[in-house]
């Protein structure tokens, strides 16, 4: 599951430019069309390229309050209801099972401190989670990125 320069070159490019097509790719990498498809279409096939979507960020959407919650779940429950109940709430981006404490983790936004507490009401409503601890985050100091391990993946 390795990349070349070429494919991370590749990547590179649609990371600082997610809207160019394939034509445009290969002609700034100096490449034929096909080789950058077929680069693209085994990167894909792969799951090292995700998704094509737009990068949305949720404080732009109102939503200015970012948290981390840890969740301890009943046992008796188990991991996938109580996911599949988080997968209902539109705050909650993202959730990790952990180990350590807690038995799930969760990145969640809200509008406010107040609204965070309406949304951590919500999560916390499910019978199979048993207790919640939230850290609010004040200001993001790296966002989320992939960039480096594409550049370290490569050499």
């Amino acid at each position: 599951m390795s990349i070349d320069s070429l494919d991370a070159r590749l990547l590179a490019l649609l990371a600082d430019e997610p809207r160019i097509g394939v034509l445009e790719c290969s002609r700034r990498l100096r490449v034929a069309r096909g080789t950058v498809q077929a680069r693209l279409d085994k990167l894909t096939e792969r799951g090292v390229v995700r998704g094509f979507g737009p990068e949305i960020d949720p404080a732009a959407l109102g939503f200015g309050v970012t948290a981390f919650v840890t969740l301890e779940i009943s046992q008796r429950y188990g991991h996938d209801p109580v996911a599949a109940h988080l997968a209902e709430i539109p705050e909650v981006l993202e959730a990790y099972t952990i180990t350590g404490s807690g038995d799930l983790l969760c990145r969640i936004v809200a509008r406010s401190n107040a609204d965070l507490q309406r949304v951590i009401d919500r999560v916390v409503g499910y019978e199979g989670i048993v207790r919640a601890s939230t850290i609010i985050a004040l200001a993001e100091q790296i966002p989320y990125r992939t960039m480096p391990l594409v550049r370290e993946a490569a050499s």
